[in-house]
């Protein structure tokens, strides 16, 4: 009976990390909107300095009130806090080097290439993730390789929409592609060991103070571009940035990060249906048949093994 609960329970804690990483991809796949209007007001490192740092700005009264509740914890509680928060605050570090990196190769990359070549290429984390994983020595099921070629050739149909070709743009969009592969298993290596919204709200002042270095480096930011770019830089830094990436960090805990790469790259087809819904853009037959793989990539991806053992036995 306690196999059986626990096991119950498993299911249940899988269950609401899948949900917490599809809402966290609704929220990125929306922030495309967001990030596109923005890129006409100021520049690439202006757009994630401000973001990261109001994303940063959004968690710090949440990790203050939880200290104020930790005062009358023990000494071996403290201590035990104390190397949860030294965790936390490395792998924050880690992860906003890595999210800088990757969120910088996005930009730039899109200014040399077509907005549906970079969607597919960025997406490819979903097949860098698992071979990534060998090395680390995470076990990858069938189910799992066969969600990675369906929602691979689902992402195709959904983005390419011309001649496939390697350029400038396409190779760094692929580099990019690369870091948010490691940006997500050094979140699945640290966020079982520390607090999720420490690690969260650490690397987006990582990443946003890498950012606003290379802004005044690079780009010549003007308070009235700033001022003008409010409404995605706001949405940009406390929903995809604060809330998204938090979520992010609390759903991975209890989920395969080949799993959890599946489910986060719904974010493409979410930008898609915000630009049909929100800038009016329409869907092609070929895009709807392209949603309709990744979905069913996702769902595989959710069945666990033993189901298909089951199914070769009756």
């Amino acid at each position: 009976m306690d196999g059986k609960t626990t096991m119950e329970k498993d299911r249940k804690k899988s269950m609401v990390s899948s949900m917490l990483l599809m809402l966290t991809a609704l929220i990125w796949g929306v922030a495309f909107v967001a990030q596109s209007e923005g890129l006409n007001y100021v520049g690439a490192f202006t757009l994630n300095g401000s973001r990261f740092l109001v994303g940063g700005m959004v968690l710090l009264p949440y990790l203050l009130l939880t200290k104020k509740n930790r005062n009358n914890e023990s000494a071996q509680e403290r201590e035990a806090q104390r190397t949860r928060l030294k965790t936390g605050v490395i792998g924050g570090i880690c992860c906003g080097c890595f999210l800088c990196l990757a969120s910088s190769l996005q930009q730039f990359g899109i200014a040399y290439t077509t907005v549906g070549k970079a969607g597919f290429i960025t997406a490819l984390y979903i097949v860098i993730v698992p071979l990534l994983g060998l090395f680390m020595h995470h076990k990858v099921g069938l189910n799992i390789w066969i969600s990675v070629l369906i929602a691979s050739a689902g992402m195709y149909l959904l983005c390419i929409t011309e001649e496939f070709s390697i350029g400038r743009g396409d190779l760094l969009v692929f580099l990019c592609a690369v870091g948010f592969s490691f940006h997500i298993l050094v979140i699945d290596h640290f966020s079982p060991k520390a607090d999720g919204v420490v690690i969260s709200c650490v690397q987006f002042f990582t990443a946003g103070l890498i950012s606003v270095v290379l802004m005044f480096t690079f780009e010549q930011p003007s308070w009235k571009g700033i001022l003008s770019a409010w409404l995605p830089i706001l949405y940009a830094g406390v929903m995809s940035s604060g809330v998204g990436y938090t979520l992010q960090i609390i759903g991975q805990k209890n989920l395969d990060p080949t799993v959890a790469s599946l489910i986060m790259s719904l974010e493409s087809v979410f930008a898609m249906l915000a630009g049909w819904v929100i800038l009016g853009q329409k869907m092609s037959a070929r895009e709807l048949l392209g949603c309709a793989l990744v979905f069913g990539a996702i769902i595989l991806a959710q069945i666990p093994v033993g189901k298909f053992k089951k199914a070769e036995n009756i």
